[in-house]
């Protein structure tokens, strides 16, 4: 739970959705915030209108607003925001956490071996990896770097690069960790379903 001071609000865009994602969020998210159909059929267009929507709600300073994002078929833990405040009453404009598999079913026996041996992480836990799935930026920071492109593949790592070359303290950390689809086949050209496929290639 985040403290009494701390005000949320939850955008879901559901992009060109095919199964019960949009009746599923309206039930959840309620009066907590809003959800819209859109029809971008573009990642990084679709990242994009959200902040859009969130940052039109909220009428406050924007170096005083974090955005949180992840992806609707991901797990967050419960102090997912709890533990981005922290680093935002830090100082840092954006953290990039890390991401489990839910599930390996959809893929050979060995795969599930081969992805955590190959998904590196620092003793001290800092990491390389950067996800659209968990990633969180302050606002003014964001706006700075020029937002989310877009882009159908790789707008995290576009957006995560461009926060370097703006001198945006940045900050990735594996404990902060979501739990994601092991789906085969996934949206994004080239993405985390694409990049997880690949280790069930015969070597």
């Amino acid at each position: 739970m985040l403290p009494s001071h701390i005000t949320s609000d939850l955008i879901v865009l559901a992009d060109q959705s095919t199964d019960d994602t949009l009746s599923i969020a309206q039930e959840i998210v309620e009066e907590n915030g809003i959800v819209v159909e859109i029809e971008a059929g573009c990642v990084g267009t679709a990242r994009a209108l959200g902040v859009q929507f969130a940052l039109e709600r909220y009428k406050g300073a924007r170096s005083r607003c974090w955005l949180a994002n992840t992806d609707a078929d991901c797990e967050v833990p419960v102090t997912w925001l709890q533990d981005q405040v922290v680093y935002a009453n830090a100082g840092i404009a954006a953290v990039a956490g890390i991401v489990d598999v839910d599930s390996f079913v959809e893929h050979e026996s060995f795969v599930s071996e081969r992805f955590r041996l190959s998904y590196f992480v620092n003793a001290d836990g800092t990491h390389p990896h950067v996800h659209g799935a968990n990633l969180g930026v302050r606002a003014d920071a964001y706006l700075q770097a020029g937002g989310w492109q877009n882009l159908s593949t790789a707008e995290d790592h576009d957006l995560w690069r461009r926060l370097h070359s703006g001198r945006h303290q940045r900050i990735s950390d594996a404990r902060l960790c979501v739990l994601t689809s092991g789906r085969r086949v996934g949206r994004a050209p080239l993405g985390f379903a694409d990049a997880l496929a690949a280790h069930n290639v015969t070597r």
